[in-house]
């Protein structure tokens, strides 16, 4: 039985087990021909009840990572993966993977780092173990 990935989905944070783990996506990637799809989460915890209310904030900081996410995704296509897709949302980054980007992204992989770069959550990899417990897909942690 051979386990055929056409999509595969990969979080990054900037955390060093991210980039780990993006290397990981672009080289499967790759190598099986799959599409890549890259998503980061702006965790809307992190912000303060003052920086939560001012949409221009949460506009700025939003803008800032979908461009800071094109520099993954031109990587990725310069190291030879051939679809590459972006996609940015809000909320706690394995609760929203897990309850609404891979519903509308439909992949047969999910890629993370084991942890993240903010937060006393890092300390514990909850997001990594949340996404491993359960997301409906095979779930690939990097360190």
């Amino acid at each position: 039985m051979t386990f055929d990935v056409k999509r595969i989905l990969v979080g990054v944070d900037d955390s060093e087990d991210a980039v780990l783990a993006f290397d990981y996506a672009i080289n499967l990637a790759k190598k099986s021909g799959s599409e890549l799809v890259i998503v980061s989460v702006l965790e809307s915890d992190e912000m303060n009840v003052f920086q939560a209310l001012d949409k221009d904030f949460i506009h700025g900081e939003r803008a800032e990572l979908e461009q800071h996410i094109l520099k993954y995704q031109k990587k990725a296509q310069d190291a030879g993966v051939q679809n590459v897709k972006c996609v940015v949302t809000e909320g706690d980054p394995g609760e929203t993977i897990v309850e609404e980007v891979i519903p509308a992204v439909q992949p047969d992989l999910l890629v993370v780092g084991a942890e993240s770069k903010k937060g006393l959550a890092r300390h514990f990899g909850s997001q990594a173990a949340y996404m491993a417990k359960y997301a409906p897909i095979t779930v690939t942690v990097v360190r």
